[in-house]
């Protein structure tokens, strides 16, 4: 699986933060959340961090978890 790319992120003057992916907006983060992302950010792979945060990633068991008895209906 490769890495997560395309992944931005701007920090306002207000505190927001602003990610985007491939040139647009892909969450909006504020207050405590904004603060979390910031701290996480500095310690880790960004472009992993900002997928993770977004919700754009895959952890690979996709296929897996389609075939399982309760997602038949799905």
């Amino acid at each position: 699986m490769s890495a997560p790319t395309g992944f931005a992120y701007r920090h306002r003057a207000d505190g927001t933060v602003v990610i985007t992916h491939r040139g647009k907006a892909a969450t909006t983060l504020r207050g405590g959340r904004a603060a979390a992302f910031l701290a996480e950010i500095d310690h880790g792979d960004p472009q992993l961090v900002m997928a993770r945060w977004t919700g754009a990633y895959k952890i690979g068991n996709e296929r897996t978890a389609k075939n399982h008895p309760r997602n038949q209906h799905r």
